[in-house]
């Protein structure tokens, strides 16, 4: 079984690096339920603009373009105020008439009211029409970016269950396609990700793949349970609640597949901490038959599980 090292160290080591920070700050990354500090890498505003600005909640993309739009025009506005007369019929509400004709010129609607009447006004609208170009270039390529990004409506259990299934010692996650469109060649990967130490006394964290029974579905439409049996192959193979709690396992379920209503990728990941796998216990059956003699799944049990003595 393939076995890597993953570049985060056990949360034993936060507190040695808070307090070797020395001024500079820490990043605070939310892994799971789980949240881990990094110090040391530049986190700069302007080091990934692009993908700070296709990550953030949707108000606060909105919001920061409003406040770019706003400072643009006040930096325009106040550059026209400077020169002498440069708009013509601008005198009338003072220096917030210079400001209003920059959000004309910006977004190239120009009313006919006000104009540039000097060589200065002329300079410097030219060159707030040519930022005003490369701005609304800029947004409408983000916009669109943002609302054409596939996204999947995988639901997935709230816990993970052990338990035995066919008489052998089983690790079982229900998901769904909460869309119930067809997902061609759906592909699931489950990782383990436990802290371990090494020979020499160094704590690092290792992530393992386990094997799924069945890792593919050719047309995800409803359900889909996953089975990793834990047998004497499996990472998992001997270990106990305690034995996780203790390397501070983490599950990583990957899912990915071709949604074909749009020809898309779809990807989305579900993380369990060890917290989240309920030993000796399984799912509630959600499947039944309708009073009108249809095959009914009941969502409503989609999260439950109970003892396995029940």
């Amino acid at each position: 079984m393939a076995r890597n090292n993953v570049g985060i160290q056990d949360d034993t080591v936060l507190p040695k690096l808070r307090q070797k920070r020395s001024g500079r700050k820490s990043q605070l990354i939310r892994f799971g339920h789980r949240e881990i500090e990094t110090l040391g890498l530049s986190q700069g505003f302007w080091t990934d603009l692009y993908h700070r600005a296709m990550s953030v909640y949707w108000p606060v993309f909105f919001g920061g373009a409003a406040v770019v739009f706003v400072v643009l025009n006040a930096v325009f506005g106040f550059l026209y105020w400077l020169g002498h007369e440069p708009i013509a019929n601008a005198d009338g509400n003072g220096p917030l008439a210079f400001f209003y004709f920059s959000i004309e010129t910006l977004a190239t609607v120009g009313y006919g009211d006000m104009h540039p009447q000097t060589n200065y006004g002329h300079l410097i609208a030219t060159v707030q029409i040519f930022t005003g170009m490369s701005f609304l270039a800029v947004m409408t390529g983000l916009i669109f970016a943002r609302f054409s990004r596939p996204r999947a409506r995988f639901v997935f259990a709230n816990q993970a269950v052990i338990t035995r299934n066919e008489g052998r010692q089983t690790l079982m996650i229900r998901t769904a396609n909460a869309r119930h469109n067809t997902v061609s060649r759906a592909n699931a990967r489950l990782w383990i990700i436990r802290a371990e130490r090494t020979k020499e006394g160094d704590q690092l964290r290792r992530f393992y793949e386990l094997t799924l029974d069945r890792s593919e579905h050719p047309m995800f439409v409803l359900s889909w349970m996953l089975f990793h049996v834990i047998d004497k192959d499996s990472p998992l193979h001997g270990l106990t609640d305690s034995d996780l709690a203790e390397s501070d396992a983490l599950l990583v379920l990957n899912i990915s597949g071709v949604d074909d209503s749009s020809a898309q990728h779809l990807y989305a990941r579900h993380v369990y901490s060890w917290r989240d796998i309920r030993w000796q216990h399984r799912y509630k059956d959600i499947t039944s038959v309708s009073p009108q003699g249809r095959f009914l799944l009941d969502y409503t049990k989609f999260h439950d599980v109970i003892a396995e003595e029940e």
